[in-house]
């Protein structure tokens, strides 16, 4: 019987101590945003109150910015059997403050920032029976010098609902903190129906303080509009807005949660017995500069790397800002066009075509006309019976024909052989130059990719600094794993800025190779395997292939049996040892045949005159005009035995160059031994990555949550960012590394297939798969 009455009375002691409370919220709008937040807060306050309380919500009531409609609702409330109200928005806001008393606990939060709240310095409750604010550090004039830092606007355009204007002195705050300024500031008020882009003029910048309750598309919209003109953008609220396309805010990346945490404690601690008056007013949250850079990106703001420690970043572009996008084909092909250095190499070309006409030109007629004019001693030309007048005139021509010279033949032979040579030192530079371009390209997307990770682990690093600071708050660490972050901070800020550097003078290198100004901005369109113009490198494929030793040995000889017959390496060496095989035959049987030639002469008297210019009566009269025609040939007998010394150096020039062609060949084979390895190595390198990179990845997170419950040392936590940095890098290059060796592949067969048509590069392959089957 004891017993049971014990078990009666602690039944009853429960039932007594459970209760249900009503709450009513006051809001001045909803949207299809706030709903998920409401019922998040409601999830909130039940989980803080705790099953002991059935806590029921009344319907949200709306005013729709409407003062007589919230003064209606709230009395409504305040009348009906609501426990306590939670009121929301400035329009709310207002009509509580101007209430006198207050018949239910009210918890008041909105939209006025403390800009407009002041209060005596030590005050920390509301102090008025049955009230409490909750106040965040938010200040329009504290995020307009945060603006400041970041761009030194001269006339800002501040983007604020109509209705604040009317109910708070916001023309009066901004004129008394613009009167201290040496900037100007246009107040923009908006509703539903007005078109903010007829209001955006005469503006360099502008600051959203308002448009909080737009929908998601209406926000987006009025963005959109305000990047359009590349106006740089700030603003007054949460994380979505960065993340639509506004420049930057400095609010941390979410602090809705710790608000309805605040909120639910409030409503617990009033359950509990506490009047309002005596609830803590404010609440603190770490301010946080963030960064849209897509949006510096279109609206080509620079950004300083001096911010890089303390702002974070956001966008699908987190590095480069740049309206051209280059792949690795447009490149390719630009090099082919542009490129100094292969254009220096084609006037090589030109100056080889240049030798040939000159050669060739021994074979024209030489024609030389020469006029002179005489006089003569008069007393010789007295006596001369006029052969010889004092004053005479003349004209000659002659003319010489080229009939044959083995040695002008074997010049023109020698320097047509030496022009394809030329042809193919280019061939070989163009190589050379695609190859160099391809390294250049994926280098910078491997530096691209750097300065993102970098980026993104500084992020972790902020986080982890957070971490140790709340750990450090609570009493679970000490000092030092606070400075060792921020020393970590500073690091990784500084490899971020190095990245974004190299990143830079990657740019400037394709720039060089394209021959265009080395300031311009581009950027590089990313490379994925199977993707895009490499989306016939079946890695995968080709890995099996290389794995099995035989077909592996078989696709290597094919290979090297390819890079043989398109190497324009062995192709000048042939066109020389050309050269050299007539030059040998000009100084063996050449100097037994005669060189031939035809020379013609024609003289004109044209006139004379003075002493000694009549002929004596009865002399004979010459005629005016003479010529003459002579057939001449030559054979060297005997030329200080140069020939025989000619013919030994030229068989020594041979020998040389059958040295190199061998030498050529062997480093063809090396060559393309060693890239099939290197191929295999980068293959397999892309696979264990993925592992590498994910295992990292959660051993990280893994790590985050025992150092924030103090299970592990700050050591170990730096250990796991750093070996996930690491494996991030070696993910994100594996591909690239792969695409280079490929490239240089390409590059030692003579053959890139991007430079190449579908039709020939499905014929190589064939050729590859018949040459394959064939030896199997």
């Amino acid at each position: 019987m004891k017993r049971t009455l014990i078990i009666l009375a602690f039944l009853f002691y429960f039932i007594g101590y459970s209760q249900s409370v009503k709450i009513g919220i006051l809001s001045d709008e909803s949207t299809s945003e706030t709903q998920p937040l409401l019922e998040d807060l409601k999830s909130q306050i039940r989980a803080v109150v705790g099953q002991n309380t059935s806590v029921n919500f009344s319907d949200v009531l709306i005013n729709d910015h409407n003062i007589d409609k919230a003064k209606s609702n709230y009395q409504q409330l305040v009348n009906d059997d609501t426990d306590i109200i939670l009121s929301f928005g400035l329009i709310n806001n207002i009509v509580i403050y101007e209430e006198d008393i207050y018949p239910k606990p009210t918890i008041v939060f909105g939209s006025v920032n403390n800009d407009f709240i002041d209060l005596p310095e030590n005050q920390t409750t509301s102090e008025i029976e049955n009230v409490t604010y909750i106040i965040a550090p938010i200040s329009y004039k504290e995020d307009l010098e945060a603006f400041r830092d970041l761009f030194d606007y001269k006339n800002i355009g501040i983007i604020i609902e109509d209705y604040v204007v009317e109910a708070l002195p916001v023309r009066e705050l901004f004129n008394n903190y613009f009167s201290q300024q040496d900037s100007n500031y246009k107040l923009i008020p908006i509703n539903d129906d007005n078109n903010v882009s007829n209001l955006l003029s005469g503006i360099d910048a502008v600051y959203m303080a308002g448009g909080f309750f737009k929908t998601d598309a209406e926000l987006k919209a009025l963005i959109d509009e305000i990047n359009s003109r590349k106006l740089p953008s700030f603003s007054a609220f949460e994380n979505r807005t960065v993340q639509q396309g506004i420049l930057a805010i400095n609010q941390p990346e979410t602090n809705i949660s710790q608000f309805f945490r605040r909120i639910a404690l409030n409503v617990e601690a009033i359950i509990n017995g506490t009047n309002a008056s005596e609830l803590p007013l404010f609440i603190d949250y770490k301010k946080k500069l963030s960064i849209n850079f897509s949006t510096a990106k279109q609206i080509e703001f620079p950004l300083r790397y001096s911010l890089l420690g303390k702002a974070d970043f956001v966008g699908d572009n987190a590095v480069v800002a740049s309206d051209i996008s280059l792949s690795l084909l447009d490149i390719m092909n630009d090099v082919v066009k542009n490129n100094l250095s292969l254009q220096a190499e084609r006037k090589n070309i030109e100056l080889a075509q240049q030798d040939i006409k000159t050669s060739k030109s021994g074979f024209l007629p030489d024609v030389t006309a020469s006029a002179s004019g005489l006089y003569v001693d008069p007393r010789v030309a007295e006596i001369s019976g006029g052969a010889s007048p004092e004053f005479s005139t003349s004209a000659v021509v002659v003319a010489n024909q080229l009939i044959y010279s083995e040695s002008a033949a074997a010049n023109i032979s020698i320097q047509n052989s030496l022009q394809k040579a030329q042809e193919q030192t280019y061939s070989a530079a163009e190589l050379d130059a695609l190859l160099n371009a391809s390294i250049a390209y994926f280098n910078a997307l491997i530096l691209k990719t750097n300065a993102q990770i970098q980026n993104e682990n500084l992020k972790v690093t902020k986080r982890n600094l957070e971490l140790a600071e709340q750990n450090f708050e609570a009493g679970a660490s000490g000092k030092s794993d606070v400075l060792r972050f921020r020393s970590q901070l500073a690091q990784n800020t500084q490899s971020l800025i190095e990245a974004g550097n190299q990143l830079s003078q990657s740019f400037f290198t394709i720039n060089q190779l394209l021959n265009t100004q080395i300031s311009n901005k581009i950027d590089v369109i990313d490379a994925e395997l199977s993707e895009g113009v490499f989306k016939n490198y079946r890695y995968q494929d080709f890995f099996e292939l290389l794995d099995n030793p035989k077909l592996q040995a078989n696709l290597i000889e094919f290979l090297i049996e390819e890079a043989k017959k398109n190497a324009p390496e062995l192709k000048n060496i042939d066109f020389n040892l050309d050269v050299t095989e007539r030059n040998y035959d000009l100084n063996d049987y050449g100097r037994f045949i005669p060189t031939v030639s035809l020379q013609g002469q024609y003289s004109l008297a044209i006139s004379q005159w003075g002493v000694g210019s009549t002929l004596p009566a009865g002399a004979i009269t010459a005629p005016d005009g003479t010529y003459n025609v002579g057939l001449n040939l030559s054979l060297p007998i005997f030329q200080q035995n140069l020939r025989n010394i000619n013919r030994q150096t030229i068989k020594i020039q041979e020998e040389q160059l059958q040295i190199q062609r061998e030498n050529t060949d062997l480093n063809i084979e090396k060559n393309v031994n060693d890239i099939v390895l290197d191929l295999v190595n980068q293959i397999a390198n892309i696979e264990i990555s993925k592992i590498s990179e994910e295992t990292a990845k959660e051993s990280l997170e893994l790590t985050q949550n025992a150092y924030q419950e103090g299970a592990v040392p700050v050591i170990q936590l730096i250990d796991a960012q750093t070996n996930y940095l690491q494996t991030q890098l070696a993910r994100a290059t594996a591909n690239y590394n792969y695409l280079i060796t490929s490239m240089q592949l390409e590059r030692a067969i003579g053959y890139f297939f991007l430079m190449h048509t579908e039709t020939e590069n499905q014929e190589f392959i064939q050729r590859a798969q018949q040459y394959i089957l064939s030896r199997n």
